[in-house]
């Protein structure tokens, strides 16, 4: 191709500077995961990771933002009202991204607050099971989260062969803190499950138990937002997400029907059982609420 000679003196019209590509990201979020692999740091907590950084890599336009875009992402995310668990993560996720560039990212660190969690009441549950009653995957997801009492990182990755229905139990690999365990489902989650299994296609090199019109594993980001869904759908309104429904409610009910606390520990597999004596609070306030309810005159 013939071109053209610029006369010296000439300003040249051309972009000198180096555009960041989406691949560019794209290849510092593998480097970034192939190095927590190298520290140890089990799959679920890459992978969570791995999402958060992205996040801040895209938002940022850069692969390797400097530190001070960090500090800038958390205030937006601060003034968005994420909760203070979820900034510490982003900030635990980040400082690992600079770790791997030799650099040092600091954030204050925000104590969770004690409170009592929300939860969902028996009535709302149903309601979610009905909303998702027509989408026969959807809602073996929506009741194996509930009676298995479920994080999403466990539906997410459970495999075929971690069902036994003849059992009515799941195995949960890699669990949080890198803990397997098994738990229980009850002859209704069961009945849909293998529904569901009938029908569920066998996919090339993927043995997951739930997989997404595209025949990949779910993700938890995915998971919420089905949720949500259903939730609006439900009508719905309080507030709570999937881990108060799959977490926080069931542990609720149970305790309100009179289940031992340290009974309530094990099937959450709880390693401190003060984390399971919040839910004697809400015990306190679904009598309290009964007590307004049918002692009238």
């Amino acid at each position: 191709m013939e071109i053209g000679l610029v006369k010296s003196g000439v300003k040249l019209d051309i972009d000198w500077h180096t555009k960041n590509t989406a691949e560019d990201i794209d290849q510092a979020i593998i480097k970034y995961g192939r190095y927590l692999k190298n520290l140890g740091i089990r799959d679920a907590t890459v992978r969570t990771h791995s999402f958060r950084v992205q996040q801040f890599l895209r938002w940022a336009k850069d692969p390797r933002p400097p530190v001070e875009k960090a500090t800038e992402y958390r205030e937006i995310l601060l003034d968005k009202g994420l909760a203070r668990s979820s900034l510490n993560n982003f900030g635990f996720a980040v400082r690992r991204f600079y770790e791997m560039h030799n650099l040092d990212f600091t954030f204050p660190f925000l104590k969770p607050n004690d409170t009592i969690p929300y939860y969902f009441t028996e009535s709302d549950v149903q309601a979610i099971f009905d909303a998702a009653s027509h989408h026969i995957r959807d809602l073996a997801m929506l009741m194996t989260l509930f009676y298995g009492t479920l994080r999403a990182s466990d539906l997410c990755n459970l495999d075929i062969d971690d069902i036994n229905l003849q059992d009515s139990t799941l195995r949960i690999r890699d669990g949080k803190g890198g803990k397997d365990a098994i738990v229980f489902i009850k002859y209704e989650c069961i009945q849909v499950l293998r529904k569901y299994l009938y029908i569920r296609p066998d996919i090339e090199n993927n043995d997951a138990v739930f997989v997404t019109d595209y025949g990949n594993r779910w993700y938890k980001t995915n998971l919420y937002r089905l949720f949500l869904n259903y939730k609006r759908k439900a009508h719905v309104t309080k507030p709570g997400g999937l881990h108060v429904f799959g977490r926080h409610t069931p542990a609720t009910l149970m305790i309100a029907k009179g289940c031992d606390v340290s009974i309530v520990q094990k099937i959450l597999r709880h390693n401190d059982i003060k984390t399971t004596l919040r839910y004697i609070h809400i015990n306190d306030k679904i009598k309290r609420d009964s007590y307004e309810k049918y002692l009238v005159l």
